[in-house]
């Protein structure tokens, strides 16, 4: 019987990068629904499929299968990786001025995918209305978007998570400000490389991503010792002061893999841990109930990602994350055909997975 540590890393990633496909694709039609009842009455009591979009709400008039903007956000900054070899900033800026801002208009709901997201309106104003160079078209937006993307980048740097973390944070900071959010969505991409690397989503990966940050491979701020234990009197903090604040993003993925192996704490069903964790768009609310997700179901994608979907609100960011989680842990076999056959362009999004992967491997 294949299991999550006897994959190969190849496998993993790809079923990493494809999970993140298919959950993006899953919540394209119900996405961004806050009242249940509503959701429920449109789509029935359980989704299990891709579905249209309806022609009043989000992303109207796509099909079935197809990816959002964040579905096609990952896309590029994976054909970067593939045509470059790894992470080429100004590669991923030239794709973004050539190929995907002449596309958007600074208007929510227009744009590849139906729906622009809010980091990336304000990129494209900066870049392409004031004329702002890279490095300055950042904005203050809390949510997910950079995350979405840079799981291609955690994928590819798994096996080194020095490398994962600098590619990371230089293209998170591309588009997003908030040092909470970069702090968050990194803490999220070492949490992806180590599941690529065979490790798992349980009470003990918190452990290990500290041990990386005391190792100087994580830019993560820490003063304590051991299992957050007091430091000795007189130390001196590690030579290497990290980029973040606190290690506090990097402690999280523990507690919810702990809470969701806890006989005595339970969300029953598993969607409604969107309502303990809250169902809109900033990362305190998405990153929680995609580890919570990933842990319980560890090797059953379906469920894990169909829970995702069906916990309404910002389900597309949360099913895309939870399906990069579990797809690390379940390896590519491990996804139902179903869900790579109704993907739209699966065997170009194959063939491009499968690429990165190998290099993934390589590393």
């Amino acid at each position: 019987m294949t299991t999550h540590k006897t994959l190969s890393v190849a496998d993993r990633a790809a079923g990493a990068l494809m999970g993140a496909f298919i959950g993006d694709a899953l919540a394209l039609g119900p996405h961004w629904y806050y009242d249940l009842d509503e959701l429920r009455a449109r789509y029935g009591a359980w989704i299990s499929d891709y579905t249209a979009p309806m022609p009043d709400h989000y992303h109207a008039g796509m099909k079935a299968g197809e990816s959002s903007q964040a579905g096609l956000l990952l896309r590029l900054t994976l054909e970067s990786l593939a045509e470059r070899g790894g992470y080429d900033e100004a590669d991923f800026c030239r794709r973004m001025d050539d190929d995907f801002f002449p596309h958007i208009d600074g208007v929510p709901m227009h744009g590849p995918g139906g729906y622009t997201s809010q980091s990336i309106r304000e990129a494209w104003r900066k870049r392409v209305q004031q004329g702002l160079p890279w490095g300055q078209v950042a904005g203050n937006a809390d949510t997910t978007e950079a995350a979405e993307r840079t799981l291609a980048l955690a994928v590819r740097y798994a096996l080194d998570p020095a490398a994962l973390a600098d590619a990371v944070t230089r293209n998170t900071v591309l588009t997003q400000t908030d040092g909470t959010v970069v702090a968050m969505t990194v803490a999220f991409g070492a949490v992806l490389g180590m599941l690529v690397e065979g490790h798992t989503l349980d009470a003990s990966i918190s452990a290990k991503l500290m041990a990386r940050v005391k190792a100087g491979a994580l830019p993560f701020h820490t003063v304590t010792v051991g299992n957050l234990q007091a430091p000795k009197p007189g130390a001196a903090e590690a030579p290497t002061v990290g980029r973040f604040p606190s290690p506090d993003a990097l402690l999280t993925p523990s507690a919810i893999a702990r809470a969701a192996h806890d006989p005595d704490i339970r969300i029953e069903p598993a969607w409604k841990v969107s309502l303990v964790y809250g169902m809109p768009c900033a990362v305190y609310h998405q990153f929680q109930p995609a580890y919570y997700l990933a842990a319980r179901f560890a090797d059953d994608f379906e469920s894990a990602v169909l829970h995702a979907v069906n916990g309404g609100g910002q389900n597309l960011a949360r099913a895309m994350l939870t399906g990069a989680l579990v797809g690390a842990q379940v390896g590519i076999a491990g996804i139902p055909q179903r869900f790579i056959e109704g993907l739209e362009e699966r065997e170009a999004l194959l063939a491009l997975v499968g690429g990165v992967a190998a290099e993934a491997a390589g590393a």
